[in-house]
């Protein structure tokens, strides 16, 4: 189960490289065809949606290597016992949020869907088509949340990749 929940966390972190790739490409497209005098309709909208994308996508991996902020002021300050209850609630509070998270985020590209929605912009592309990037993020961060809250409650706490880098 390790290896398929660890899969999932690095393929979506590959994923959003190929989106930043992306980025990349439609901003070096953007200055080329500013230089060059001819306009590509819609390219700001899809930077954006490429940008958004590669955000939603990496949250789980940045998760599970334990590079979100954290606020540890308090936790530095708390014995073993209210550090570990402190850590389990903060870890139940993070999967309740990312589950919500998730469930409006599916819930928005099924509305964008099913109404047909299109952007305000010139490139007038279906909503849901850019919105499903965003849902998979957060879901697959809804899957990586309940996996540490699960971890923690165990007693063991996932291995910081970060960590276990600098150790090689």
């Amino acid at each position: 189960m390790r290896k398929s929940l660890d899969f999932l966390y690095n393929s979506a972190a590959a994923l959003a490289a190929l989106f930043m790739v992306g980025l990349l490409v439609m901003i070096l497209l953007s200055i080329v065809s500013r230089q060059l005098h001819f306009n590509v309709p819609g390219i700001d909208a899809y930077a954006g949606y490429l940008m958004a994308g590669a955000g939603f996508l990496a949250l789980a991996h940045t998760l599970k290597r334990g590079e979100h902020i954290r606020v540890t002021l308090i936790l530095q300050h708390l014995g073993p016992t209210a550090k570990r209850w402190l850590e389990r609630w903060a870890m139940g509070a993070a999967a309740v949020l990312s589950m919500l998270f998730a469930y409006f985020s599916v819930r928005l590209v099924w509305n964008s869907h099913a109404f047909n929605d299109i952007s305000t912009g010139n490139d007038a592309t279906a909503l849901w088509i850019p919105q499903l990037a965003m849902a998979i993020g957060t879901v697959v961060l809804a899957i990586a949340a309940i996996d540490e809250f699960i971890l923690e409650w165990r007693g063991r706490v996932a291995v910081q990749h970060t960590e276990a880098l600098r150790h090689e």
